[in-house]
């Protein structure tokens, strides 16, 4: 499957994925600018991403754990999502996403 990812600086990349990963886990080890430092336990907000309206309802639902930890990001918006909360299905090939500011 297929990811497209933007960078901070606009710069779109179009990551390789599998099943059996969180997204949070594909942009870090494709070496793009997140710093994931709670490793995916949703103990921080350093992976937050900008998922692009459309693709929103094929995600999972918002947990409290996620809810609590975007209160603390910065610049939150409606389409914001930690990328460790968010496991990938073949629903979700093609899905697009922008990278949130540090």
């Amino acid at each position: 499957m297929k990811i497209s990812v933007i960078n901070r600086d606009g710069t779109k990349h179009i990551l390789e994925a599998d099943n059996n990963s969180t997204l949070m886990e594909v942009i870090r080890d494709e070496g793009l600018d997140i710093e994931a430092a709670c490793g995916g336990c949703c103990a921080c907000a350093t992976c937050h991403v900008y998922i692009k309206e459309n693709w929103l309802d094929k995600l999972n639902h918002k947990g409290d754990e996620e809810e609590s930890m975007l209160d603390q990001a910065f610049d939150v918006k409606n389409n914001s999502r930690l990328s460790c909360q968010i496991e990938l299905s073949e629903e979700l090939d093609g899905l697009e996403l922008e990278l949130a500011p540090e």
